[in-house]
């Protein structure tokens, strides 16, 4: 297969992305769809998806996993709690990891990093642990790499993900109240230096108050640094 020139990411609201690799394999992080109302409706039903990534198992992360799962038959990554909830669930071509591992998939390096939140999976019967909250950092085939820090707030240990991974573009949540705010966001820059960062996680619901202009005002000492602010159903290409 010919290789294509950059990876292709897609914000569909909130915390949901679309990635495409350069080889062509399509990533879904996060991919709460039907009921997002940021979500464009001609991209609530994805057609594929070779790989999807769970951070935790809050429903505006995971509602529409085990669905997706069935109907669209991708590799599965989250942490091991998570994963057997899905194959319980008979949703499963499940590759359980935890912080700290990395793995090959679908010729995509896939590495768990801590996040600072909670995690716990919503059933008909109740709520059952989901383990722990994580991010991603992925290495695609042509070296470009993407941290996802999922839902988080800025911790000190973002420096080793740094220097350890030294991603290229990070994807942050900035809208406040259940993650970190534009300012704790700011520090998270100043931590992970990336040349480029994605904004996610505002705006969907009033009390998400943090905006990608708060952040930009706040990291203006970081010149070499570019904020992008997609839209819902918007694209950006490395």
């Amino acid at each position: 297969m010919e290789k294509k020139s950059g990876v292709q990411i897609t914000w569909l609201g909130h915390s949901a992305f679309r990635m495409v690799s350069p080889l062509g394999k399509t990533v879904l992080i996060d991919p709460w769809l039907k009921n997002n109302p940021s979500c464009p409706q001609e991209l609530k039903t994805p057609k594929s998806a070779d790989l999807l990534l769970i951070t935790h198992g809050h429903f505006d992360h995971f509602e529409d996993a085990l669905e997706l799962t069935r109907a669209l038959k991708p590799k599965v990554v989250s942490n091991f709690e998570i994963c057997t909830y899905m194959e319980r669930e008979g949703a499963g071509d499940t590759l359980p990891m935890n912080k700290g591992g990395t793995q090959v998939v679908e010729g995509i390096k896939v590495t768990m990093v801590p996040a600072s939140h909670t995690s716990s999976i919503q059933t008909a019967t109740g709520f059952i642990p989901g383990g722990e909250a994580v991010g991603y950092v992925l290495e695609f085939e042509n070296g470009f790499k993407v941290y996802d820090a999922g839902d988080t707030t800025v911790f000190g240990d973002m420096k080793l993900i740094a220097d350890l991974y030294r991603p290229d573009l990070a994807i942050l949540p900035i809208g406040d109240l259940f993650t970190m705010g534009p300012k704790e966001a700011a520090l998270a820059c100043r931590l992970l230096r990336p040349r480029r960062v994605i904004p996610m996680h505002y705006g969907t619901f009033p009390p998400l108050v943090g905006r990608p202009e708060q952040l930009r005002e706040l990291t203006r000492d970081l010149p070499e640094m570019e904020i992008i602010a997609l839209k819902p159903g918007e694209s950006w290409t490395s």
